[in-house]
């Protein structure tokens, strides 16, 4: 019996102006710190996850001029939507669009601190509920 093997993501990658301060910001979105090598002025910077893909920022020359074509969907673990999103908020990150709805459903579309879009949805618990 043959078994094929297929790739695996190893890294989800972010072009940014300035990797530590950017991942930073995702640190506290994902409450992981940064590996121990990173440090400021790096042009990388690593925030490891002991299962799955890391995420990793990589300074580049230009700037981000168009919408992602890839975002992130966030669920929170153990908070609120609105809760995650008022935290967000307060780490740095900004609402762009907001696509609550008045029963409950919906989600927030932000922005990290470099324009990248993510968006928080409700909790597994609010899904339940």
């Amino acid at each position: 019996m043959t078994v094929n093997m297929a790739s695996l993501p190893h890294q989800i990658t972010f072009d940014c102006a300035d990797a530590y301060t950017l991942a930073q910001f995702w640190s506290q979105v994902f409450e992981r710190p940064l590996h121990d090598d990173d440090h400021p002025g790096d042009p990388m910077a690593l925030i490891p996850f002991e299962a799955g893909p890391g995420v990793l920022f990589i300074g580049v020359p230009e700037g981000k001029t168009v919408k992602n074509r890839l975002h992130l969907d966030l669920m929170p673990t153990d908070r609120t939507r609105d809760e995650e999103v008022e935290r967000l908020m307060a780490a740095g990150g900004r609402i762009h669009e907001d696509h609550r709805r008045d029963d409950g459903t919906g989600w927030v579309t932000m922005l990290d601190p470099e324009g990248n879009e993510f968006c928080v949805e409700r909790s597994q618990a609010e899904r339940a509920g």
